[in-house]
C-alpha cells in the first residue's frame, strides 16, 4: 500500500483551510500510484480557542470539505482520510470521512473525546458511538482512530479484533509537557502491541507537536515529520504484517480476551 501523509497548520477559517489543503496536494500526481491520503483531524477547520462555538462552522458529510476531498481522490484516483467537524442538531461530531473517486464511503465518529490535560472537547462536541469501524481500502483493513483515542489500547485492540491490519490516526495533538515523548511512544506501542502498521497524520504549527508518521509492525519509524507543512510518503507491505505475528505471535497467545 502507498500512503501520503499531509501534516497541515490549519486555520479557524474553513475556506482558507481548502485552499491550503489543495495546494499542498497538488505535489501529489496520479502517478505516484498513491493508495490513501491521511489529512489530521481538524483539518477541514481548527479547535480554535477552548470557549470557541464548533457548531456553527460544522459542515454536512456532502458539505464543500467533502466535495473537496472527492475532487482531489478523482484526480489522484485514491482513497482519502480527513478529520472534521460534522454538522448535527447539537453539539456537533469530531468525525473522521473516507472518501473515495466515488464520494463518502464511511465515517468514523470520535469515541474518546479530550477532556484531559486542563481541556473540555466534550463541551464542544458530542462522543460517537462505541462502534468501532474497519473499511478496506486497496485491499487492506484498516482501522479508524482519532487522537485522544490512542491513549485507548482496548479500541486498537477492538479494531485489530475486527480484522484492522493497518491503523489511521488523524491528530491534533496539543504540545506541551511530555505530550511529544506520549505520541511517540504510544504510536509505538500500538503497532507493536497489535502488530500492525500505525500511520498517523497530525497538525503542526505551534499549538500541535506535528511529527506525523509511519510506524511498522516491529515499532520502527518508517517516516516522520518535524512539526512544519509537510507531505510524508510510505510503502507499507501487508506482508510485513504477516512476518511479524509468525514471529511474534502475542495476539494469537492470548489469554485474557474482553
Amino acid at each position: 500500500m502507498r500512503v501520503a501523509l499531509v501534516q497541515l497548520v490549519s486555520a479557524t477559517d474553513s475556506a482558507t483551510n481548502r485552499t491550503e489543503i489543495a495546494g499542498q496536494l497538488a505535489a501529489l500526481t496520479q502517478s505516484d500510484a498513491l493508495d490513501l491520503v491521511v489529512l489530521p483531524e481538524g483539518a477541514m477547520h481548527d479547535f480554535g480557542a477552548p470557549d470557541l462555538d464548533l457548531a456553527p462552522v460544522a459542515e454536512t458529510l456532502d458539505g464543500p470539505f467533502v466535495q473537496l476531498l472527492t475532487t482531489e481522490a478523482q484526480r489522484l484516483q485514491t482513497t482519502f482520510v480527513a478529520g472534521m467537524f460534522e454538522r448535527t442538531d447539537g453539539l456537533p461530531y469530531n468525525t473522521l470521512v473516507v472518501v473515495d473517486a466515488d464520494g463518502l464511503r464511511a465515517t468514523y465518529r470520535k469515541i474518546h473525546l479530550y477532556d484531559s490535560f486542563g481541556y473540555r472537547e466534550s463541551d464542544r462536541l458530542s462522543a460517537g458511538a462505541i462502534e468501532p469501524v474497519v473499511v478496506e481500502i486497496a485491499g487492506r483493513p484498516v482501522g479508524l482512530m482519532t487522537c485522544y483515542d490512542l491513549r485507548f489500547p482496548e479500541h486498537a485492540r477492538a479494531l485489530v479484533d475486527a480484522g484492522a491490519e493497518l491503523l489511521v490516526i488523524p491528530a491534533a495533538w496539543v504540545a506541551g509537557e511530555h505530550k511529544l515523548h506520549h505520541w511517540r511512544t504510544l504510536l509505538t506501542a500500538r503497532a507493536i502491541e497489535n502488530t500492525v502498521h500505525v500511520v498517523a497524520a497530525a497538525q503542526g504549527g505551534d499549538r500541535y507537536t506535528g511529527h506525523s508518521a509511519a510506524i511498522d509492525p516491529w515499532g520502527s519509524i518508517v517516516v516522520e515529520a518535524e512539526d512544519a507543512p509537510a507531505i510524508l510518503r510510505a510503502v507499507l507491505e501487508a506482508k510485513d504484517v504477516t512476518n511479524a505475528r509468525e514471529v511474534n505471535p502475542s495476539l494469537a497467545n492470548r489469554r485474557i480476551r474482553s
